[in-house]
């Protein structure tokens, strides 16, 4: 038999098309770190592609893009390290619900004495 342990990829005696199976390797992952506008603007990145480069100097980022031609944008980004939110102080806060509680409570109380003296007073004045 004539190429008797030669195997097509692309037929088979069965019809079907076989699969090859290829291995992808993840893309590396690095930071690129670059001092000011100059450094971003000298980085050098293909056509279609983006990059987000690390500031050294400062608290910034820069995202440079560039176009099927190959022309390059460099856009700055202010960034600054997380802080978590502060926990809320519970007892705090029901003590500020109680003072303004008692407070309305006051203030309710006091017109009400108020309505009710002049109330009073309106009828004293009408009965002379």
């Amino acid at each position: 038999m004539q190429g008797y342990g030669y195997q097509n990829p692309y037929f088979n005696p069965y019809g079907f098309m076989q699969q090859q199976t290829q291995q992808v390797q993840a893309p590396t992952q690095q930071v690129v770190r670059v001092n000011g506008e100059n450094g971003a603007k000298a980085y050098s990145i293909g056509a279609n592609s983006s990059a987000l480069l690390l500031d050294e100097s400062g608290l910034m980022v820069w995202l440079i893009t560039t176009d099927g031609a190959g022309y390059k944008s460099v856009s700055a980004y202010d960034i600054s390290p997380h802080q978590e939110a502060p926990k809320p102080d519970y007892g705090s806060l029901e003590n500020r619900i109680n003072t303004v509680e008692k407070r309305l409570e006051e203030i309710m109380n006091g017109n009400s004495k108020r309505t009710a003296s002049v109330s009073k007073k309106q009828s004293d004045d009408g009965a002379d």
